[in-house]
């Protein structure tokens, strides 16, 4: 099974970049990763004008696209369930997810301002640990800080975290 660690924040906060770089070392240890994101307003578009798009807008309820490097895989249903996704990547090492604030995965709360570090307060159940380019901030959640750019320190802690858990 998978290990899945949450990053959480508000936008611009750094968490996407965090992520891609935590892939990059992760690898380099020898560790395969997915990576799934919420899209929790729906944003998200297929590219304009490609064949999948077409596919999805005229009504298909699910298209898969095949190449010689992957597959990619576009669903209609409502309301999916991230535990349902996770599950389909089990053989993997880690599930790294982007926001779902709210799923009870471990996660490491994600910020650069005092305004986006408000999302301690908002993470059910509280987060781990917290990575921050603040240099100023102060917290009393007992859990460990890092730099937001000690990627390999974080890398450290998240294989901690699996082992001692």
């Amino acid at each position: 099974m998978a290990h899945c660690m949450g990053f959480a924040g508000y936008s611009n906060s750094g968490k996407t970049t965090l992520v891609a770089k935590l892939i990059v070392e992760m690898k380099l240890r020898g560790y395969r990763i997915a990576v799934m994101k919420h899209d929790a307003h729906g944003h998200y578009k297929e590219a304009a004008g490609t064949d999948s798009t077409t596919f999805a807008e005229s009504g298909a309820e699910a298209v898969v696209t095949l190449s010689p490097e992957g597959i990619h895989v576009f669903e209609k249903k409502w309301n999916p369930s991230l535990e349902e996704q996770v599950s389909a990547y089990a053989h993997l090492d880690y599930v790294f997810i982007e926001g779902f604030k709210k799923e009870k995965h471990p996660k490491i709360a994600v910020f650069r301002t005092i305004e986006q570090s408000e999302i301690i307060q908002v993470l059910e159940p509280r987060p781990i640990a917290v990575a921050t380019d603040m240099d100023d901030f102060n917290y009393d959640l007992k859990v460990p800080s890092f730099d937001l750019n000690n990627i390999p320190g974080i890398a450290d802690f998240i294989e901690q975290y699996f082992e001692s858990n």
